[in-house]
């Protein structure tokens, strides 16, 4: 598993789909890739209202991937320092087995490029100590991204005071 996680606070997504678009900037694709999927789930009933939530899907950088594991040229890799998985370009051979075995559809083909294409993070901005395009592009900042260890404790502080706002607002 990856070091990092990319955690979404669903409730304040309004689905603008700012993490996509600045992801493909980011990475210079063309209309037809989408490395993060923005998934529209609802309507649904929340407190007799109905809401339409959006679920981030990125790649999840599996333990063990399904992606890297048929990937017959080796252009899928995993960095051993921090367990993130991205495709090699110049060895990918376009075969699209990446595609078929991913469950998540996390891999997408460029047709531009003629090669498969997936998140890795932005682990050129990683590497020079910035966030991933999409959550520092995020206009609601529901993305956060970090190691997997410290971003529960940041929700549920941010949770607490929200909730101790409430609480202190109604006495």
């Amino acid at each position: 598993m990856s070091k990092y996680y990319l955690l979404q606070e669903a409730e304040r997504c309004i689905g603008c789909s700012g993490c996509e678009v600045h992801c493909k900037t980011n990475k210079g694709l063309g209309v037809g890739p989408v490395l993060c999927k923005n998934m529209v789930v609802g309507p649904v009933d929340v407190k007799g209202m109905p809401r339409i939530r959006f679920v981030f899907m990125p790649c999840f950088h599996c333990e063990e991937p399904w992606c890297m594991n048929v990937c017959p040229s080796g252009a899928i890799q995993k960095r051993k320092s921090d367990g993130i998985v991205f495709i090699e370009p110049s060895l990918c051979i376009g075969c699209k087995s990446c595609i078929t075995a991913c469950p998540w559809g996390a891999c997408q083909w460029d047709p531009t490029r003629g090669k498969a294409v997936k998140c890795d993070y932005c682990k050129d901005r990683l590497d020079q100590g910035l966030k991933p395009a999409c959550v520092t592009k995020c206009v609601t900042q529901c993305l956060q991204f970090g190691e997997a260890s410290q971003l529960p404790d940041n929700r549920r502080q941010r949770y607490a005071k929200a909730m101790a706002a409430e609480s202190f607002s109604q006495m």
